[in-house]
């Protein structure tokens, strides 16, 4: 039984989902949720948060400014809470009220952008944190999208921990946000096994492989603002996963009694995909839930706010359950 003194100390990499009868192909689902976050962005949080302690960035009495659609605003919150930093998380308005509430629990001040700018709600949260470390010169902001930290803990942990799982392993599908998981595991792959097939996964709307930038209800995959870590070099292949097909495919998992979120929808609908149309009769994949789905039973599970944004149709022929309805 493990004994831990920090909650970052803990993580659990060896833990899969067999998909083959929900998808029809060997597709396995790496859930990363199980910490003390809840979510794989514990990994990216620890790394980063570590090396600037390294470098003497942070120390007793520093504040950490980040912005965050949720899971690794609460990641951080809770290293921030163990080590006695002062944290400010920058979010907006499609950050689940759940996610909102754990941060503000552990001392997070949290600032929820409400307005769009021009390079979308992202854009917005970022001109944001420019203008609190501006006016607090002892301010640090760890930046997840262009801090190299980030993809080197999935290097150093993630990816080989499937490869060790899945020696046989030929294509690995990776959801795309802030594309440090993304990154860690291609390069790792890249290096180590370059005969994995790297897939991403994007949401419709997203701008990282150079879609037109469009609407999204659903936080964790996609960005307005491409990700300075990202390197399109390491991607063999790209999906795009509309959003009623996450929110469809999230449902259809749950009535298989696997509640995950939205981003573990878009990878498996995104995979399904693929699969269907790439001959995998011999193939195995795998594929990252990023966390759970308990955070998002106010939005993605609630009948009322699935018809309200997307209409009836996107649950199809699942009968709505009224439990889901708040």
């Amino acid at each position: 039984m493990p004994i831990v003194s920090g909650p970052q100390e803990f993580t659990e990499e060896r833990l899969f989902v067999d998909l083959r009868t929900l998808v029809g192909h060997e597709l396995y689902l790496k859930c990363e949720g199980f910490n003390f976050a809840g979510s794989v962005k514990l990994k990216a949080a620890s790394s980063m948060v570590e090396a600037a302690e390294r470098n003497g960035q942070l120390g007793p009495g520093s504040t950490l400014v980040e912005s965050s659609s949720g899971n690794l605003g609460v990641a951080l919150s809770i290293i921030a809470a163990h080590k006695g930093y002062r944290f400010v998380c920058v979010t907006d308005i499609r950050c689940n009220g759940a996610t909102i509430a754990l941060m503000r629990a552990m001392g997070t001040e949290v600032h929820v952008i409400r307005e769009a700018g021009p390079e979308g709600l992202l854009g917005a949260r970022q001109a944001h944190v420019r203008a609190l470390l501006a006016a607090d010169p002892n301010a640090l902001c760890l930046d997840q999208y262009s801090n190299p930290n980030s993809w080197k803990a999935h290097f150093r942990t993630t990816a080989p921990a499937i490869a060790e799982e899945f020696p046989q392993l030929d294509v690995l599908f990776v959801g795309a946000g802030t594309t440090g998981t993304l990154m860690g595991c291609a390069r790792w792959f890249r290096q180590y096994r370059p005969d994995v097939h790297i897939v991403a996964v994007d949401a419709v709307g997203s701008v990282t492989f150079d879609q037109q930038p469009g609407r999204r209800m659903i936080p964790g995959l996609g960005t307005s603002v491409r990700p300075a870590v990202f390197d399109r070099s390491y991607v063999d292949d790209v999906v795009f996963v509309e959003e009623a097909d996450t929110i469809a495919m999230c449902h259809r998992i749950a009535r298989r009694g696997f509640l995950f979120g939205g981003s573990t929808g878009t990878v498996v609908s995104g995979a399904k995909a693929w699969l269907d149309r790439n001959s995998a009769a011999h193939l195995t994949a795998v594929t990252l839930a990023p966390d759970l789905g308990e955070r998002y039973l106010d939005t993605l599970y609630r009948t009322e706010w699935v018809r309200d944004n997307f209409g009836d149709e996107v649950l199809g022929a699942e009968p709505a359950d009224e439990s889901l309805v708040a």
